[in-house]
């Protein structure tokens, strides 16, 4: 089983749909949150290999034992969208230093599987033997602040190719 926060459990979550502008919509169950620009964290996903499966993110305080298991502070799970953005938003209690990841479980099982993607805030680059030793990556190139109002940040998925681990693309 991988680490980095891909953690298989069920992806039962029903996700909620906020527009914000034309075709831009915000998922999961607190997307009012960000629309309103509330505390949180809107998390954009790019760089998806297909238009099928599931999103979770899950939300970690910037402590060093982030991505370990079981110590993440909220985890959104959202059905892939057949268009436009993947604008996910994650509730944040208190204002702080935080990391994201992000797991696109591609045929949407539940597992981790190899021909999942993922990706962390600040879009540290990962290799494939980081993934099979379960390195996580620096916390100081993941950590990013939350006050007061929604941050917004962008992770960049990546996928098994061959004997790398990168965007698509």
């Amino acid at each position: 089983m991988l680490k980095f926060g891909f953690i298989p459990a069920a992806l039962g979550v029903a996700a909620l749909a906020v527009p914000v502008a034309a075709n831009a919509v915000i998922l999961g169950p607190a997307a009012a949150t960000c629309a309103s620009g509330e505390r949180g964290v809107l998390v954009t996903v790019a760089g998806l290999k297909q238009r099928s499966g599931k999103v979770r993110v899950q939300l970690y305080a910037a402590k060093s034992n982030f991505l370990d298991k079981g110590v993440w502070l909220e985890r959104v799970d959202v059905a892939v969208p057949a268009s436009g953005n993947v604008d996910v938003c994650v509730p944040v209690e208190t204002a702080g230093n935080y990391v994201v990841s992000v797991r696109h479980d591609l045929n949407g099982n539940g597992k981790s599987d190899r021909k999942d993607g993922g990706g962390f805030s600040g879009n540290p680059d990962v290799k494939l033997g980081d993934l099979i030793a379960k390195r996580k990556p620096s916390l100081s190139a993941t950590t990013f602040r939350v006050g007061n109002s929604t941050a917004k940040i962008r992770v960049v998925l990546n996928y098994v190719q061959g004997l790398s681990f990168e965007p698509i693309g």
